[in-house]
This record gives C-alpha cells, structure tokens and sequence, in this order.
C-alpha cells in the first residue's frame, strides 16, 4: 500500500477493485493505461499508475460503479471508535492481511470504505 506517514493518517490511501479476473483486469489496465502490477498470490495484485496504489481482488463480488475506497490510519483502533462514534456501521471487523490490519464500514449512506493501519 502507499507510503505510511503521519501525513496519510485519515487520507484516502488506496483504491480496491474487485474484479472477476485478475489477469484480465492487469491485461486491460496494463494496455489502456501504462500501470504496472505486484502479485500477492492468486488472488490479489496491487497496482501502481506512478501517483497512486490500488488493487485487484476476487475475494468479493463485482459491483459495478464502485470500487473500495481505503483510508490510512496511524491509529486504527481509533479510528474504528471514531467512525463509530459519527454513525458508521462496521461491516468487517479488524483482520490481518500480508502488511497490515484492516477494518469495512458503512457510511450513513451505506457506501463500504475500508481503514488500513501497518502491522
């Protein structure tokens, strides 16, 4: 994922698509628009456009007309009881993922986003 500073803490960080091939969506991106590609095992690839990070996934269906919004935190539990505290649902506790943890929540309008922190 992106560059982990104190600067990232509750920016956008990163971008989540999931897609139902992976090679395909590399294929596509990879032609359309120059990104370059980081396999993490078969079932996630990172890409990079050179400005910023996202991903390709098939562990979640395609949905159409929006891809997983990721947001840095320094602090992550913070930042849960935060999102908590102003009206978000949690949908994804915290798990663990290679590099890091990660929490999903609903906004009011139930858009998913999903918080990051390092390991």
């Amino acid at each position: 994922m992106a560059e982990k500073t104190e600067n990232n803490d509750r920016r956008i960080d990163y971008v989540e698509f999931n897609v139902a091939d992976i090679a395909a969506a590399k294929a596509f991106y990879g032609s359309a628009f120059g990104w370059r590609f980081t396999d993490y095992g078969p079932n996630y690839c990172e890409f990079d456009d050179g400005r910023l990070k996202g991903g390709f996934t098939d562990f979640g269906p395609v949905r159409p007309g929006g891809p997983l919004v990721v947001v840095y935190a320094s602090d992550l539990e913070e930042v849960l009881t935060s999102v908590e505290r102003a009206g978000g649902t949690i949908c994804r506790p915290i798990t663990d993922f290679p590099g890091g943890r990660r929490f999903h929540f609903l906004d009011r309008d139930g858009y998913e986003l999903a918080v990051w922190a390092t390991a």
